[in-house]
């Protein structure tokens, strides 16, 4: 399994929506466990990096979400 790199304000999509319906969330913190916050209803949570690497479907970077392109170095 391939290690997703995350950045802070980086927008996931997850698998499974979340109660309110939104399946996506930003993240404010990173490292072992990570803190995100739900888009929909603005629910903050903390999960652990393994986890949300299983859960996750997609990752919007913060530049990409801005129209600008998003390059890997």
């Amino acid at each position: 399994m391939e290690i997703i790199k995350y950045k802070l304000n980086d927008v996931v999509e997850l698998k499974k929506p979340h109660p309110c319906g939104s399946k996506q969330f930003k993240i404010l913190r990173v490292g072992s466990e990570m803190r995100i916050v739900c888009m929909g209803c603005g629910r903050d949570m903390v999960i652990d990096r393994i986890k949300l690497e299983k859960a996750t479907k997609k990752v919007y970077s913060e530049f990409s979400q801005q129209g600008a392109p998003h390059h890997e170095p």
